[in-house]
């Protein structure tokens, strides 16, 4: 008999099974997934790591592929409204049933073995993908690379996106040292692929070291902006006025050169058509990455949460100028980089209102004003104990031509789209 028969069991059971939240590691969750027989996936799996991009990088591989007639499945975290998010199977995010069947075999599979939430919710999304007739699977690294869960797999390919400062209590504290841990994912004699055009030298020393295959942006292909659209330049093929992502911001073309690149490499097992290319681009919708709701007052959620993200963020605003004043409700955790974070946005800022976030690592309102105020920023703001609240106010202050961003953390912006217009 399983433990559970309801989805929300089986989730409020698995957040107190293992005595730590974050637990990197391979051993426990290699063995369960032993004995479970999903180590080797039929299908074949792209893998995908980075501090930023990452969830842009998979939407664009599984819409691409999907468009192409593919049979795509895709595993991100974390999720914003519901689990199911998490695990999709040619588009359609699976069902409480699948889930909770998936839960009862890691379970029953894991005996005496302790598995942490996202270990857990790992295994369930492989055994499932094993279960489906599927061409491809594309897997998102939750933290890290080498340690993490999804690193059990070997992928055909692996694809590192942007590399900035994010996690450092479990990563290290400085670009080498993160990258070196996001390069984890690299396989010998396998394509290692990088859309951050500067990455870390570690980065590259792994690929060599263990002889992977070096594609990097900048080095083995490129883009170049043309006219309203955009170019690609690859190590066998180019293509030329290709119509830009139809998530907003430059950052995004750094992410869809490396998907092309992907594409390339694998062209001789799964060839795309450029319409396929170009269907998959411009249909693209990721809840929470700088996701513009267009009316009298402009709104935009973005899951952003660390420096490099705000500086992404901050180009989006800039490009994009309005004609009043722009707020932005903040709400971020305790570990992330406060005062750079908000350094980063305050140029395009006139008005913070600062949201608590009721999690485990969630900061007050209290903490995270008095850290952005030690960054000697000078600010409009208020303090609100939660996002809903800090919502209410940022919507009655508005004016038409005002603009409301919402960003900090994907608590922050979850909470946020859940509150009634």
């Amino acid at each position: 008999m399983p433990r559970f028969h309801l989805l929300s069991d089986w989730l409020d059971w698995q957040e107190g099974l293992h005595p730590k939240k974050i637990d990197l590691g391979l051993e426990r969750v290699a063995r369960v997934a032993g004995r479970m027989d999903i180590m080797q996936l039929e299908q074949t799996v792209i893998t995908v790591a980075g501090t930023n991009g990452k969830g842009s990088s998979v939407a664009f591989l599984e819409n691409i592929f999907s468009a192409a007639g593919y049979r795509v499945g895709a595993y991100t975290s974390p999720h914003l409204f519901r689990y199911n998010e998490r695990i999709r199977i040619n588009g359609s995010e699976v069902d409480d049933a699948a889930l909770c069947e998936a839960f009862a075999a890691v379970d029953e599979a894991r005996g005496a073995t302790s598995l942490s939430y996202f270990e857990f919710g790992t295994l369930a999304a492989l055994y499932l993908f094993r279960q489906a007739p599927l061409d491809i699977v594309v897997l998102e690294v939750g933290l890290g690379g080498r340690l993490d869960a999804v690193n059990i797999i070997d992928p055909a390919i692996a694809l590192v996106t942007s590399i900035g400062i994010d996690h450092c209590a479990w990563l290290g504290a400085d670009r080498e040292l993160i990258g070196r841990e996001k390069a984890g994912i690299f396989r010998a004699q396998r394509p290692a692929i990088c859309s951050d055009s500067s990455p870390p030298a570690s980065v590259e020393q792994r690929a060599r070291e263990i002889s992977a295959d070096w594609y990097c942006l900048g080095q083995a292909f490129s883009h170049n902006p043309e006219g309203a659209g955009w170019s690609w330049h690859g190590v066998g093929s180019a293509l030329r006025a290709l119509p830009r992502p139809s998530l907003p911001g430059e950052h995004q073309l750094d992410n869809a050169a490396g998907v092309l690149m992907a594409l390339e490499l694998l062209n001789s097992r799964h060839p795309v058509t450029r319409a396929a290319i170009e269907q998959g681009l411009q249909s693209v919708k990721l809840a929470g990455r700088c996701q513009v709701v267009a009316g009298p007052v402009e709104q935009v959620f973005d899951v952003a949460h660390n420096t490099d993200s705000a500086s992404c963020l901050l180009q989006v605003l800039e490009d994009r100028p309005c004609d009043g004043s722009t707020r932005v409700v903040l709400g971020m955790l305790d570990d992330k980089e406060v005062a750079e974070f908000a350094s980063r946005l305050a140029p395009a800022v006139q008005h913070w209102y600062f949201a608590g976030l009721d999690t485990g690592r969630g900061l007050s309102a209290q903490d995270l004003q008095e850290r952005v105020e030690a960054a000697g920023i000078k600010c409009v703001h208020l303090s609100f104990p939660d996002v809903p609240a800090a919502w209410r106010q940022a919507v009655t202050d508005s004016e038409a031509g005002d603009r409301i961003v919402v960003c900090g953390s994907f608590f922050t912006v979850a909470e946020a789209l859940a509150c009634p217009v």
